[in-house]
């Protein structure tokens, strides 16, 4: 028995439509939120190498 055979037909054709919908808005806007938010992540996470050079260009007067 697979994980396909527990699933009714409408929870398959939900999935179906949830992945078809995320790829259609991927097509769109890009893959450019990510899968959680910063209230959804513990306080060790870091942001990206990005973010710190960001936060470096900040003159000492507007931080």
């Amino acid at each position: 028995m697979n994980a396909s055979d527990s699933t009714s037909p409408e929870e398959r054709e939900a999935a179906r439509r949830k992945a078809a919908e995320a790829a259609r808005l991927a097509r769109i806007f890009g893959d450019v939120l990510p899968e959680t938010t910063a209230d959804e992540r513990g306080d060790g996470s870091r942001g990206s190498d990005d973010d710190e050079w960001l936060r470096s260009q900040i003159p000492p007067h507007h931080g």
